[in-house]
């Protein structure tokens, strides 16, 4: 190459280094990590982060200007605008636009990205999931259902899986009867399909909080009023739940009892009778959300086996047991309630995929499904250890130490904002999930995040990991 090529490749280089930092800002700005009147990490700071020259984040941060993402504050630094320009007609959020603070985990959680490590995943690593084979059992479903699936199947859902399930929550100390069972096309559209039926427009919905972020998106698509619960490590704070029962008069109360979205912690026997009691005496419906159930002890305390689906609704899945791509999951409750629920799942979707239900009903049918569990639980015991090792070698506060959990809802020495150790991990390809998103004011600085305990264990972690910590002021050597 000669001399002016090279130094034609320099100058192209060095031109087009800001646009990359404008479009990646401008694509954190779009998807909501950056909200509305936040300030921007400021220049210096920018630039020792990353290691660019201070002339390319000046650049950068001028071009995010001109497209009218941003405005200078004097003193101050750089911060959001309040209403970003469309950038086009395909990205328009419309009405989900009251929703973008969720809707970019969940665009995150969607993308494939075979060199990204996802410790943002709520679903287990892929590997701890392919015994389950789900290619062998194409045959015996086709062979079970010729005739049946070409058409659409029972609002109710595929009657065998049912009765599968009947004794599955027998197992948890549940009683049901198949007519109390509704299949839907995962937990997502049970909860769907729930607030439909009970939450009006302005309607108050009480939540976990921290809690289980799409919830949030639909209880504000349903516009209704979300107010959020205080989670402890052993469950809602009561305190905070009867006070709210008083003055706020809520008819729903969605809480994750065992393996809490994101905090990992399980509720305790206690606990759970004390919130049926409040919830008997202020007459709150309780929708509890058992989505890791096959990770738990049968054993484990629930408010439907301590209540009998008297004053809860149980819903279920087999996204993080079997396979998301499935997209089976349940509602259990009283029988009136599910002919009522089966009658608006009907009329929203007319029913659900009776070949994936048929699927999950040979899948439950075979030995291999036992075996299946014991490894996962195994699997899953190993690398929350193993996870939580790693976060006390390096400082870290962890909310909850469960035997087991898919999550570890840690903070950081050091890091007061979890979006900063966000930003510092993502430009070596780690993915994670700042713990303002999960709450219900996500315009709250959260130093806590979530973090997937299979995914945490790639070594890839913990090398970066270190080097984030270090870059915001917070080194710590392993051991240490």
């Amino acid at each position: 190459m000669t001399v002016d090529a090279t130094s034609k490749t320099r100058r192209s280089r060095s031109a087009t280094l800001p646009l990359t930092v404008a479009d990646a800002i401008e694509r954190q700005i779009r998807d909501g990590a950056y909200q509305a009147g936040d300030r921007l990490p400021s220049l210096r700071e920018m630039a020792d982060l990353h290691k660019y020259a201070k002339n390319t984040v000046v650049t950068a941060f001028e071009l995010l200007v001109s497209r009218g993402l941003v405005e200078p504050r004097r003193g101050a630094g750089y911060f959001v605008v309040d209403k970003p320009p469309s950038r086009s007609a395909d990205d328009e959020a419309g009405s989900l636009g009251r929703a973008m603070d969720i809707v970019w985990l969940m665009r995150e959680q969607l993308k494939t990205e075979p060199d990204a490590l996802a410790v943002a995943d709520g679903f287990p690593p892929v590997e701890w999931l392919a015994d389950v084979r789900l290619d062998k059992y194409h045959h015996k479903v086709v062979r079970t259902g010729l005739g049946s699936l070409f058409r659409y199947g029972s609002r109710f859902g595929y009657a065998p899986l049912r009765e599968h399930l009947v004794r599955k929550l027998a197992d948890f100390g549940i009683g049901a009867e198949p007519r109390q069972i509704v299949l839907t096309h995962g937990a997502n559209e049970a909860m769907d399909i729930v607030i439909r039926y009970f939450v009006p427009p302005g309607g108050k919905v009480l939540v976990d909080d921290p809690g289980y972020y799409p919830l949030f998106g639909k209880l504000k698509m349903a516009s209704a009023e979300v107010l959020g619960v205080p989670r402890l490590h052993d469950g809602p704070d009561l305190e905070a739940l009867e006070q709210l029962l008083i003055t706020q008069r809520p008819r729903l109360f969605f809480t994750q009892s065992l393996a809490h979205n994101p905090t990992g912690s399980d509720l305790s026997a206690a606990k759970a009778f004390r919130v049926l009691q409040l919830a008997q005496k202020y007459d709150l419906l309780i929708v509890e959300n058992d989505p890791l159930a096959d990770f738990k002890p049968t054993s484990s305390p629930r408010l439907a086996s301590l209540d009998q689906l008297e004053r809860t609704i149980y819903i279920g899945s087999f996204s993080k047991s079997f396979s998301a791509a499935l997209r089976v999951g349940f509602i259990a409750c009283g029988a009136d309630l599910a002919s009522d629920l089966a009658d608006l799942k009907a009329l929203i979707h007319v029913s659900s995929s009776e070949y994936c239900e048929r699927t999950v009903d040979v899948m439950l049918s075979e030995g291999h499904y036992q075996r299946h569990l014991t490894r996962l639980r195994n699997r899953l015991g190993e690398a929350t250890d193993g996870a939580r090792a790693l976060f006390e070698s390096v400082g870290a506060h962890i909310f909850a130490k469960n035997a087991q959990s898919l999550y570890l809802w840690a903070s950081l020495p050091g890091v007061e904002d979890s979006m900063a150790l966000a930003t510092a991990l993502l430009p070596q390809n780690i993915r994670l999930a700042p713990g303002r998103i999960f709450s219900v004011d996500t315009a709250a600085i959260s130093p806590w995040s979530r973090y997937n305990v299979g995914a945490v264990m790639d070594p890839r972690f913990s090398k970066a990991l270190q080097s984030a910590l270090k870059q915001l002021g917070s080194p710590r050597k392993p051991g240490r």
